[in-house]
Parts: C-alpha cells; sequence; structure tokens
C-alpha cells in the first residue's frame, strides 16, 4: 500500500477512527490495532513476506532477553548478540544480495578467460523495506548489549515496534529509546499535534506528487537515452534527479512523521534541508539522518570512531561509506557512490570542519547567505549531484559513459522531453521549490509557519491547486527508496 494511493486515503481514516474512538482507553487495545494494521499495510504487497518481519520481530525479542539475563557473562552475552546479527544480516544478504555476489563471482572468473555458467542465480523477489526493519530491529539487541536500554518482555509491545506502520518500509529508522518507549506508554489525543500531522502529510504530498513524480519523466528519458543528448541535457537530467530523489524520499519522511503524529508518536527526523548544506560532512548531516546516525553509533564509534589516529580514523570513515553505498542496493554504481562520498568527506575530516555547522543553518541570523555561504552550498550541492550519476545509472559502464558524454559532447541545446512536457513549468516550479525550502529552512517539522492566517491559505490553495495540476491518475509511482 502506498502513501500516495486512493487505498491508503481510506486505510488511514478507518484505523484513525478506531484507533481514538473505540479504543482510547487502553494501549493494549490500540497496540493490538496497530500492530494488525501495521501487517495488513505490509501484507498488501506481499502477505508471504509477513513471515519475515514475524521471525525477525522474534528472534530479536528473544535475543534481547537473553542478552539481558548473561549480562555478566560476557561470552554468552556476545554469543546472543551475534545470533541477532547473522540471523538479520543473513535475511537480508539472501533476498538483497545473494545474485550480486553469484553475479560478480562469475564476472571474475571472466576475467580470467573462464566462462561460468550462471546457474546459481535465482529469481528472488527484493522485500519491500527489508533494509530498514532488519537495521531497526537490530539496533535493539546492540542497545541492550551495550547497556543503553533493558529490554521489554512484552511481545505486543515489541512487535507494534518493529512493524510500526508509518515507518515500516522506508524509515526513519528508529531506536526503542525513542519509538517503544512511546508504545509502551499511554497516548493521548492532541488536537495541535493532529494538525500538525496533517500539515506534514500534505506536504509530503506535495514534494512526492508535484516534485518528485513530475520530474520522473524526464530524468528517466533523460538517464535512458544519455548518449543521445549532449552534455548540457545530461547536466540537467541528473540535476532534476537530485531534486526528484530528494522530494521523493523526504516527501515520503513528512508522510511518515506525520501520520504517526496522528497516532500520537512522534518519530525523529530524517531530513533537514540538506541542499542547503556547506560541505559534505554537513549534508551528512541533515540527509537521511536516522541511517547516518545509525551507522555513527554502530560503526564507526566501535571501530574506534575519530578517538584513534587520523589513519585509523579514515580507514573508519572509508568502510562506513561503503557500507552505506552497499546497504542502498547490490550493484557496484552503489559501491561507487559510498566511495566518492568517503573521498569527498575525508578532506572536510582533515581540516577539522566536519562539525563546525552541526548546530547551525546557512543565512543563521540574516535573510540572505553569505556570498562565501553561497558558494559553499552550490559547491556541495554540485558534488552531492554529481555522486548520483553513479546512484541513478543501472552500472558503473553507464556511470562512466553518462560522464564521458557530458565532458566529449558538451554542446548546448535545449531539452525537449518526447511527450512534449513544457519545460519552463519545471523549471520555475523547481526554483519556487527550492526559495519556499529556504524560507522554511529553520524548521523542518512546521513547512506551512507562517503567522498571517491570509498567506497560510493562499498557501495551502496552491499546494492542492498544484498537486491537482501534477497528479497523474495513470500512474501511481512508488517510493524510491522502497527498492532498499
Amino acid at each position: 500500500m502506498l502513501f500516495n494511493s486512493i487505498d491508503f486515503a481510506i486505510f488511514l481514516p478507518i484505523v484513525f477512527i478506531l484507533y481514538w474512538i473505540v479504543f482510547p482507553k487502553k494501549i493494549r487495545n490500540q497496540n493490538i490495532l496497530i500492530l494488525i494494521a501495521s501487517y495488513f499495510f505490509y501484507g498488501l504487497w506481499d502477505w508471504r513476506f509477513l513471515f519475515l518481519i514475524l521471525a525477525s520481530t522474534l528472534v530479536d525479542f528473544f535475543v534481547g532477553i537473553y542478552i539481558d539475563r548473561n549480562s555478566d557473562n560476557a561470552k554468552r552475552k556476545k554469543l546472543w548478540l551475534w545470533c541477532s546479527v547473522i540471523f538479520n544480516l543473513s535475511l537480508l544478504g539472501f533476498f538483497k544480495y545473494y545474485n550480486f555476489f553469484i553475479d560478480s563471482f562469475i564476472d571474475m572468473f571472466q576475467l580470467f578467460g573462464y566462462s561460468i555458467k550462471s546457474t546459481w542465480t535465482l529469481r528472488i523477489i527484493l522485500p519491500v523495506g527489508i533494509s530498514f526493519y532488519t537495521f531497526q530491529t537490530m539496533s535493539y539487541s546492540l542497545d541492550i548489549y551495550y547497556k543503553r536500554l533493558k529490554p521489554t518482555r512484552n511481545f505486543l509491545n515489541f512487535a507494534t515496534f518493529v512493524s510500526f506502520f508509518p515507518q515500516l518500509v522506508a524509515g526513519p529508522i528508529e531506536r526503542a529509546s525513542n519509538l517503544l518507549k512511546q508504545i509502551e506508554n499511554k497516548r493521548v489525543f492532541n488536537y495541535d499535534q493532529i494538525v500538525s500531522g496533517l500539515k506534514l502529510i500534505l506536504w509530503g504530498l506535495f514534494k512526492k506528487l508535484v516534485i518528485a513524480d513530475a520530474l520522473a519523466p524526464i530524468v528517466d528519458d533523460i538517464f535512458a537515452n544519455y548518449a543521445s543528448y549532449p552534455g548540457s541535457t545530461l547536466i540537467l537530467g541528473v540535476t532534476l534527479f537530485s531534486f526528484q530523489v530528494y522530494g521523493d524520499f523526504s516527501g515520503y519522511t513528512d508522510i511518515a512523521i506525520g501520520t504517526a503524529k496522528l497516532f500520537g508518536v512522534e518519530l525523529m527526523s530524517n531530513f533537514k534541508f540538506p541542499n542547503f548544506s556547506r560541505n559534505v560532512a554537513e549534508y551528512w548531516q541533515r540527509w537521511h539522518i536516522s541511517l547516518s546516525t545509525w551507522f555513527r553509533h554502530y560503526i564507526y564509534i566501535p571501530l574506534g570512531g575519530s578517538r584513534v589516529s587520523k589513519l585509523i580514523s579514515i580507514r573508519n570513515i572509508t568502510i562506513v561509506f561503503l557500507v552505506s553505498g552497499f546497504w542502498h542496493g547490490a550493484n557496484w554504481t552503489f559501491i561507487f557512490w559510498g566511495a566518492f562520498h568517503a573521498v569527498a568527506f575525508i578532506p572536510v575530516f582533515l581540516l577539522g570542519r566536519n562539525s563546525i555547522y552541526k548546530n547551525s543553518v546557512v543565512a543563521q541570523n540574516t535573510v540572505l547567505p553569505s556570498i562565501k555561504e553561497f558558494f559553499q552550498v552550490l559547491l556541495t550541492f554540485g558534488i552531492v549531484t554529481f555522486s548520483r550519476i553513479f546512484f541513478r545509472s543501472e552500472s558503473i559502464t553507464d556511470s562512466f559513459k553518462f560522464i564521458k558524454q557530458i565532458c566529449t559532447n558538451f554542446a548546448f541545446e535545449p531539452y525537449t522531453h518526447p511527450m512534449g512536457y513544457r519545460m519552463i513549468d519545471y523549471y520555475v516550479l523547481v526554483i519556487i521549490f527550492v526559495i519556499y525550502e529556504y524560507m522554511i529552512r529553520k524548521d523542518e517539522r512546521n513547512p506551512f509557519k507562517f503567522k498571517s492566517k491570509i498567506v497560510r491559505f493562499i498557501i495551502y490553495t496552491l499546494v492542492i491547486f498544484l498537486m491537482l495540476l501534477f497528479y497523474d491518475d495513470g500512474v501511481n509511482r512508488s517510493f524510491i527508496y522502497f527498492q532498499f
């Protein structure tokens, strides 16, 4: 079930009414409802994959208990942790990476002149959101192992935490210290929280339908036919893809956070206007925050973080970015994308500028950025956008051919879409979107924070009008990050 579907528009109000009107007094009944709704929500993709969620839930529920019971026995404690890690990574490895390893093994032998038939490859369907919920359950076991958390003995609460439908298939990747604690405690109907949630849902749908989905056909055409277009068009294509993937993923996150608010739950922020970052380090503090902090807490810091020598720290940074790339998909393009970001991040780290913008935004106390900030933002956006050539391409070969086409055939020609789209509409749309996000850059939780009721009414009207204008009822596009 997609957030941008009619099915969800029917499903959500029904669950909301049952939650607050039929079962408002008992947490247990509300959690049973959420659990059933979450399994129904996920099962509409493929009911067979519900067994994977259930298996991951069961394993980490009991692993958490046994880690705690053996807290004084280091060997047994670590053994139980490895049960969780091996099980979840095996689950992820089989469904997501099995064919990748087999194909890579065959390709390696072919480099040395040996021909191997690919009889070992399987027709495996990738379960939606498997990278998200396996990381979420693993983080629970890891937090208990590191004594940051005590395990729950209530299976219903834990199963609800793992499968909570607003963030089940594409995050944010929540920690038990935040989401499970809220599931265990009584939620109270709060009118302001509900209104805030509805605003975020509206803004998320706008970013998905008007920005991401509207740009998708243009991006698809340019990347599919890159050999036929000049360099200027390819630059346009990858630039628009930057806005597409941001609108798509941050739009999903806004809808997820807004939907959770409707049930009295506050999820963590996952995006904080990354397009206005002043260096690559700040970008990763603002983009997919739940994943980048997951890697920081569970890989980077255990490896020594930045408390070790510069050389070891560089190694740790490289490992994190390579794993991040691999997490995104079973393709060398993602690994190369991760390596590219490591190369871009390391100079910032060596100069000691990886944390200088952690608690501020561009033009913190002014209306307009300084000339320095403007060019910093422009350079960072350019670096990130260039890396997305690898992220979007079908193969490494296509990535380098795409770049070669930019360098060797940089003739400027106005782009014309095969379907005859009037491109000026899309250029103006993106520019207005960037300006508007700049205006609200200090508060990602309140996209319509204007004192004047008239201004808010105009914005609401314009947002809804554009959603109706750009919505293509013949195409119900899935979210990009569902494939991860």
